[in-house]
């Protein structure tokens, strides 16, 4: 029996599990995925956003603006890369600037601090490569930039050294109301066997199917539409083609393509946004990239597209009432909804786990822990160390000599690291999003056999078992022939 069991392992949840690891509970997160990270919250834009775009009084503007004010401390225990870079919402002479205005007095209104218009002179100063039609910007000083990767990895891992249990490749297949709270039927993807687990209260952080979740148990019932967003990712040797991130006058699809550099040096622009049946339809298509490169040049001219290293597709959980539904469910005592959590999301992940901790706190009326411990230390990174720094690591520790990523420089020592720390990584996605080895411009081509045998010695796993993103991705199929050691 636990006190609280949170369903998704997202940036949501996983930041949820942080927060409530501060209380004296006995909790567990379920993630149907082989890892964290593995859905919505990998594949977005990694933006903190200011907090203009939210319409005043609803969920997203409340908790946009305190979940940005949160970064900062929350990257400095959690050890994650964040950098405050500012972003512009630009206009062109098409566009009514009055849209502009409009955004800055709802940013006020939603205490965004700082906003100001610029013209097209101020605005070349700050960013050269703008479209000639740009006229004019909003600019937001307190938008961000951060790795979405690290960002829930880091919550979780603190989550989990906290007290907080996750059960991976574990799918809820039924949840039932009962005396003491709720009985949660499961079933383990990697083994295959079904187990029982009981709980006083659910929090429902299960991304895109956050409705079937509170549908199980509800009256009130929840409507999630997946909305594609497909991206494509330019080469480090043009990350600083913006510093900025530029946005483009929103619509009711959402933000518009956006050009931004990343905390990694990269170039990325999207996404588009368009709305799906199939909750796993997470495929690129020509149409959309063709998009992404038509509409992007709107706002910034001659982006080198020939620098593109890969693409990839998001879905995000867009309900009906185009608002986050945070807290207890009107007709079902103890669940607890943080549901249609679309952009702003990742930025307000920090103010979510904070509320709804606190809601589970007051229900159960727990305790803080003395002992908790709000720090992690992330993945070393040897390009942080100076050079006399470096040949001592390696003389200390001969890993990290050892580059099996060429294209990131990522070596055997970081590797290590992200097998054997908390939640370890047990594919080749899992040490790329830890480490990045296999995320620059050959994408893994070189380096995934090197992994590959990595993990099979350290984990250890059988050579047959390792996968790109978990069960059903493998790529041995069997041996044709064995060689035999002289």
């Amino acid at each position: 029996m636990f006190d609280v069991v949170i369903i998704g392992a997202g940036v949501t949840g996983s930041a949820i599990a942080r927060e409530i690891s501060r209380y004296k509970l006995k909790a567990c997160v379920i993630e149907k995925e082989e890892d964290v990270c593995n859905e919505t919250s990998k594949a977005n834009s990694a933006i903190i956003h200011a907090g203009f775009d939210a319409v005043p009084g609803t969920e997203k503007a409340k908790l946009n603006v305190i979940g940005n004010s949160m970064m900062d401390q929350i990257a400095e225990e959690l050890d994650i890369p964040f950098k405050r870079n500012g972003s512009l919402v630009v206009c062109t002479k098409e566009q009514d600037p009055e849209g502009l205005q409009i955004l800055m007095e709802r940013g006020k209104k939603n205490g965004v601090p700082d906003l100001q218009i610029l013209n097209r002179e101020e605005l070349l100063k700050k960013e050269p490569n703008l479209a000639d039609d740009v006229t004019s910007a909003l600019w937001a000083p307190t938008g961000g930039i951060v790795c979405p990767f690290h960002m829930t990895m880091g919550y979780a891992e603190n989550a989990y050294e906290n007290g907080v249990q996750f059960f991976l490749n574990t799918k809820v297949e039924k949840l039932e109301k009962t005396e003491a709270g709720f009985a949660i039927q499961v079933h383990h993807i990697d083994n295959g066997g079904d187990e029982m687990i009981e709980t006083r209260i659910v929090v429902n952080a299960a991304g895109v199917y956050a409705d079937e979740i509170n549908n199980q148990l509800s009256d009130r019932k929840l409507h999630i539409t997946a909305r594609k967003g497909e991206y494509m990712l330019l080469d480090k040797t043009v990350g600083d083609y913006v510093k900025s991130t530029i946005f483009q006058l929103p619509s009711k699809m959402g933000k518009g393509v956006l050009v931004t550099p990343t905390v990694h040096g990269n170039l990325l622009v999207g996404p588009t946004a368009v709305n799906v049946e199939d909750k796993d339809a997470v495929n690129t298509t020509m149409d959309g990239l063709d998009q992404i490169a038509k509409v992007s040049s709107r706002s910034v001219k001659n982006v080198p597209f020939r620098q593109v290293i890969t693409s990839f597709a998001g879905l995000r959980a867009h309900e009906d009432d185009d608002d986050f539904i945070i807290g207890e469910a009107p007709d079902v005592q103890g669940l607890i909804n943080a549901a249609g959590i679309e952009s702003p999301g990742l930025s307000s992940a920090p103010a979510i786990g904070v509320a709804v901790a606190e809601l589970v706190s007051d229900i159960l009326n727990a305790e803080e822990k003395l002992d908790f411990n709000p720090i992690r230390h992330g993945i070393l990174d040897p390009d942080t160390l100076s050079l006399e720094e470096r040949n001592q690591l390696i003389k200390e520790n001969p890993a990290y000599g050892n580059i099996i990523c060429r294209c990131e420089m990522i070596t055997e020592g970081e590797i290590l690291d992200a097998i054997h720390r908390p939640l370890g990584a047990r594919s080749l996605d899992g040490v790329k999003r830890r480490t990045r080895a296999g995320m620059g411009r050959c994408q893994s081509g070189f380096c995934s056999p090197k992994v590959m045998e990595i993990l099979k010695k350290e984990v250890p796993m059988s050579i047959d078992k390792i996968g790109k993103n978990g069960v059903g991705s493998e790529f041995i199929l069997g041996e044709n022939k064995e060689l035999e050691d002289e």
